[in-house]
């Protein structure tokens, strides 16, 4: 006669002996393990109560995203607390703690991303308005436009190849200053005087007001162009707006960024391949030119393209330098130049026509967008400048 088995008792790794059918031993791993599906349950449940709780308030997205964070926060650790562990509760709610903080600080980008968008894409859509300046658009034309419907005039050519020259120009000046400062305190000094001296006033230079280095560059090339004039006894009528000296006060703002990124890319650098290449005699400045700065190329073109789409925004010094001007100026060294961002600073402090602002608030609009979506566009280019030039390991 078959005898029928019977449940045999197995004393797991831990806690009490567990049953299982036939003799055969569950795991201790996958006991009180929470289905998949529980977390999207309880966030719909979080989801319609504070929704519902929001609308007893008076309903708005605020108070309905505070409601359903607090909701599912505290349910996902009572559930865990009591169907797994206090150390598993503990975790999850630490760890919903930091996907709330990070949904916290990306919520103002979503918001003002989608702000400038919604209302900036009918502007940027105008025919033109990549290529047509703002030459010959009276207040007339833009009450026309307001009042019968007609088409939108005017565009951000001028603004667009002010802030192009005016960029390039202060990267070409501060890169080479940048770039020599941090070779020298990574590799030539010894933690002297000067190289403190110069460690504090780049920390300095890096807090300074973006509207004083417009006031210095202003007025360094005024004393500059009165020097000049004294020299060569000529009378110099050039005023100091000009869009080069937008591109002096850019750069006071960019030399910090560059020195601390390159600073920090060179020291990384291993030493092994310093001492590998005197070892070979190669000369020191051989040795920078050739390893350290090939090696450091990712971290300090992706710097230096932060740097960029750190200043291509900035207002107050350009506003103060270069000034307005509604044609396009190609020449940095005569004549004022217009920007991105003092375009969009002027058509909503002074519009075209005050009494008909909507043109002026819709090519302000499209400009914002414009400007975020290039900086956005810097940003993706560095990410892909540390892809392209980061050191390749070598496999075994």
């Amino acid at each position: 006669m078959t005898q029928t088995p019977t449940p045999t008792s197995v004393q797991g790794p831990a806690g009490p002996p567990q049953l299982s059918e036939g003799g055969r031993r569950r795991s201790s791993l996958t006991q009180n393990v929470l289905p998949s599906w529980l977390w999207m349950a309880l966030l719909a449940a979080s989801v319609v109560i504070g929704a519902a709780l929001s609308a007893l308030l008076g309903f708005n997205l605020a108070t309905w995203f505070i409601f359903t964070a607090v909701l599912y926060v505290a349910s996902s650790y009572i559930v865990t607390r009591t169907r797994v562990n206090k150390r598993k509760a503990t975790d999850a709610l630490w760890t919903n703690l930091i996907y709330l903080a990070f949904t916290l600080a990306i919520l103002p980008l979503i918001s003002v991303i989608w702000s400038v968008a919604s209302v900036g894409i009918q502007g940027l859509m105008a025919p033109g308005f990549l290529a047509s300046d703002m030459q010959g658009v009276t207040g007339l034309v833009d009450e026309a436009s307001q009042t019968e419907g007609e088409p939108v005039l005017g565009g951000i050519r001028h603004a667009m190849i002010g802030s192009l020259l005016i960029t390039l120009a202060a990267t070409a000046i501060s890169v080479p200053i940048g770039l020599m400062t941090s070779i020298y305190l990574v590799e030539y000094s010894r933690g002297g005087p000067l190289s403190r001296a110069i460690t504090f006033f780049v920390d300095v230079m890096t807090g300074i007001p973006s509207i004083v280095a417009g006031l210095f560059a202003g007025a360094a090339m005024a004393w500059f162009l009165s020097v000049f004039s004294s020299v060569t006894g000529l009378l110099s009528t050039q005023r100091s707006t000009l869009g080069i000296t937008a591109a002096i006060a850019l750069s006071v703002l960019m030399v910090p960024v560059v020195v601390r990124t390159t600073e920090e890319m060179l020291r990384v650098v291993p030493n092994e391949l310093r001492e590998a290449s005197y070892a070979l005699g190669v000369r020191k400045w051989r040795t920078i030119l050739k390893v350290v700065l090939p090696t450091a190329i990712s971290g300090i073109a992706s710097g230096v393209t932060l740097a960029i789409a750190r200043v291509i925004g900035e207002t107050a010094p350009i506003l103060v330098t270069a000034g307005f001007v509604v044609n396009t100026n190609w020449n940095l060294f005569q004549g004022w130049m217009t920007a991105l961002p003092v375009y969009i600073f002027r058509q909503f402090q002074n519009p075209t026509s005050p009494n008909f602002s909507d043109p002026s608030e819709q090519r302000a609009w499209a400009a914002a967008l414009v400007l975020i979506l290039i900086v956005m566009g810097l940003n993706l280019f560095a990410r892909l400048i540390a892809t392209l030039f980061a050191p390749k390991q070598a496999g075994r």
